[in-house]
């Protein structure tokens, strides 16, 4: 795809979906909310208390590591 009118949206792994800006994202309760940012943050993890737009609380979360040891210490 060449056109150069369409809009990169980047999947962050653990983290934010980017896209290229400006944007208006519509909520399912009719809400609308609009950046005209070059480079939008929207919010995968559902954390963020500007939902739907990324405020990084998906860094506050615990590694993977962390959460199977302590599921192992529930289970025993």
């Amino acid at each position: 795809m060449t056109d150069p009118s369409a809009r990169t949206v980047r999947v962050v792994p653990g983290g934010p979906v980017m896209v290229e800006g400006p944007v208006r994202v519509e909520l399912p309760n009719g809400s609308v909310v609009e950046s005209d940012r070059f480079m939008v943050a929207i919010c995968a993890c559902r954390r963020s208390k500007t939902y739907p737009l990324c405020d990084t609380s998906h860094r506050r979360r615990q590694r993977a590591a962390a959460d199977e040891d302590s599921v192992q210490s529930a289970a025993e």
